[in-house]
């Protein structure tokens, strides 16, 4: 006999909407996404806000496992999926913006940078990257005139609604931002993809899942839940030194993963559940280092708990 979990939705083998299970629905087969460094910078960076970044942020830009920034859009393709076909031997491609801030360039940049990764073979779409303070009228003009082209989603930082921690983490930018930025690729028709952070230093548990219950009510059609993952050279990475703070433990942190997907939509399509680094450059904690055992470990505590993604969805969590 099927459980309630079953007999309301399933998503092949997954208690939630996992991207794969949405990419292989919508065109048919394998889809893989292709993370490319296109040369940007960030207004976080190059002084236009600050010089410091966000102080997670690594030397890449969160794009510590994108192609060789000095390599153009075309060689950063061929190579990356050279290396996807040593593990699948077909499929198509996203190409996957991902190194810093992607939207950030003047319109004619970015015009032949996106196209080019359109020309390249197999690519079915477009996934940029982007702070939610980098997107003005004309780059919402050109993501629309690509949209009508080809399938395109819009990643935006938002990691936490607490101004104290946005503050302190030096992101310039806050949950305000990011409603005005998501309200704008509404009204164009752009699918959001929301990027959360877990485990940032002086957010407690229910902070942590305030921020969860927020992005609940909101229109989003995706959403990336990351670790915090102390790297080497962040600036975060000197103010552990000097002020350690808690890592997250694999089971709390499922536990925090699991809480979100209870009360998200069953429709939002979550495109991770956990973070990672060069395995060089981690701090810490050093089990995010085994991605698929915390992946597995998510599942099981899934079932443990007998709970899905959505299972929660439209309820009165206070009451329950």
């Amino acid at each position: 006999m099927k459980s309630h979990y079953e007999t309301r939705r399933e998503w092949g083998d997954k208690r939630y909407h996992s991207l794969n299970f949405f990419l292989r629905e919508k065109f048919g087969h394998k889809v893989f996404k292709i993370p490319l460094d296109a040369g940007f910078t960030c207004p976080n960076r190059d002084g236009t806000l600050s010089t410091r970044g966000c102080l997670f942020c690594s030397a890449a830009g969160a794009g510590d496992f994108a192609g060789n920034r000095e390599d153009s859009i075309s060689q950063q393709f061929t190579e990356v999926t050279e290396t996807m076909h040593k593990k699948w031997s077909e499929g198509k491609y996203i190409a996957y913006f991902q190194a810093f801030t992607n939207t950030y360039a003047p319109i004619s940049v970015l015009r032949e940078l996106y196209y080019k990764a359109l020309q390249q073979p197999g690519v079915i779409g477009l996934a940029i990257a982007t702070r939610p303070d980098c997107l003005n009228t004309q780059v919402l003009d050109l993501l629309e005139e690509i949209k009508a082209q080809t399938y395109l989603w819009v990643e935006l930082g938002l990691q936490t609604i607490h101004k104290k921690t946005s503050d302190r983490m030096n992101l310039h930018y806050n949950c305000d931002n990011f409603q005005v930025a998501l309200n704008n690729l509404k009204n164009r028709d752009i699918p959001v993809v929301a990027h959360i952070i877990l485990g940032l230093p002086g957010e407690s548990h229910i902070e942590m899942q305030q921020t969860g219950e927020w992005l609940a009510n909101q229109p989003i059609q995706g959403l990336k839940i990351h670790l915090l993952h102390l790297m080497k050279n962040t600036q975060l990475a000197y103010e552990y030194k000097n002020r350690p703070f808690h890592f997250l433990t694999q089971s709390e942190y499922a536990d925090l993963v699991i809480d979100c997907l209870e009360i998200l939509s069953p429709d939002v399509v979550i495109h991770r559940l956990t973070g990672d680094s060069p395995r060089a450059l981690l701090i810490g904690p050093e089990w995010s280092l085994n991605k698929w055992e915390t992946l597995n470990y998510i599942d099981q505590r899934l079932l443990e708990r007998d709970t899905w993604q959505g299972k929660y969805f439209n309820t009165d969590i206070s009451a329950l």
